[in-house]
């Protein structure tokens, strides 16, 4: 069972915030495509995108969606980055590319998601819902009336990524959360979340119904607090493994660079928060940055393996 990989990497030039692939024969061991340089740039927005969504669509062919933002650009001469001016000056639109076979793909779009006082739209992800047959897109926002001090997740339904309902709360907290990952395993919705504080690390609640109420795992949270530095992990994302048992990829970031990039965590079964860290069964070619995973067919892996040799 092949899988597609698509994230972007950590680097203090903005090639590195781009679209990279890489694949996959096992899901366990990876290999960069087009020898490791983005497989898509951007040339709208800020000119840069980060925190890479790929979702294969029912109706056929793929879309990508993306943050619209470039760090990189907006670095002072020493690396410093004011997170603050960031969080409250973003792009108010989303990146898009669609494509048909995973290496053809459209013109850079940039969706405006309707709302003015957004200081910021971070990390979108995509759910298909399918007993109102269309995407829920949700992703973490600050807005004017918090003075841009308060991320909580928003979110918008479309069925053709072209036309969107007006945006709305989806989640929110005392603490500011963000980069909102939301699958469905035999009529449960798994929500996976960052909390900036109280406790800063990455949780997991359950509800039985798509807009909540979504209940904390305690577990979960538990065993998060044994990580090292548990609130450097973020960017949650998972896919069930050729073996049936569930993978959690969780971004380490931002402490220490030889180290950055996704950490694996393996559960016995889908549906079973009960993860366990397990680096040793995976190999990466890089540090990924935040992204998503995709099973793909065998004639979509030789497809992306020969464009992008």
């Amino acid at each position: 069972m092949p899988y597609l990989f698509a994230h972007f990497r950590e680097k203090t030039t903005v090639d590195g915030e781009q679209v990279y692939f890489a694949v996959s024969k096992n899901g366990y061991d990876w290999e960069k495509l087009n020898d490791g340089k983005p497989v898509i740039t951007c040339d709208k927005g800020e000119g840069g995108c980060r925190d890479i969504e790929i979702v294969r669509l029912n109706q056929g062919g793929f879309v990508i969606i993306a943050t619209d933002l470039c760090i990189v650009n907006r670095m002072d001469e020493n690396g410093y980055i004011n997170w603050k001016e960031v969080n409250s000056t973003g792009s108010k639109c989303l990146s898009v590319w669609r494509s048909d076979d995973l290496v053809n793909f459209r013109e850079q779009e940039l969706v405006y998601m309707g709302r003015d006082d957004f200081g910021c739209l971070w990390a979108p992800e995509v759910f298909y819902d399918e007993k109102n047959d269309e995407y829920l897109v949700h992703w973490g926002s600050t807005v004017a009336e918090d003075k841009f001090t308060h991320m909580s997740i928003y979110c918008s339904t479309t069925k053709d990524f072209k036309t969107f309902s007006k945006p709305k709360l989806f989640f929110t907290k005392d603490n500011e959360i963000l980069d909102s990952h939301i699958v469905k395993i035999d009529g449960v919705y798994h929500l996976f979340y960052k909390n900036s504080d109280n406790p800063a690390m990455n949780m997991h609640a359950t509800s039985n119904d798509l807009y909540g109420e979504y209940i904390n795992d305690d577990d979960f949270q538990a065993y998060m607090d044994t990580l090292y530095k548990p609130g450097s992990h973020e960017a949650p994302t998972t896919y069930e493994l050729p073996d049936g048992r569930w993978c959690l990829m969780l971004d380490f970031f931002g402490c220490e660079k030889d180290k950055m990039g996704y950490v694996p965590f393996v559960s016995e079964k889908v549906g079973d928060a009960h993860f366990k860290q397990d680096k040793e069964e995976f190999t990466f070619p890089y540090g990924f940055k935040h992204g998503h995973a995709i099973e793909i067919t065998e004639e979509e892996y030789e497809r992306l393996v020969k464009c992008f040799k």
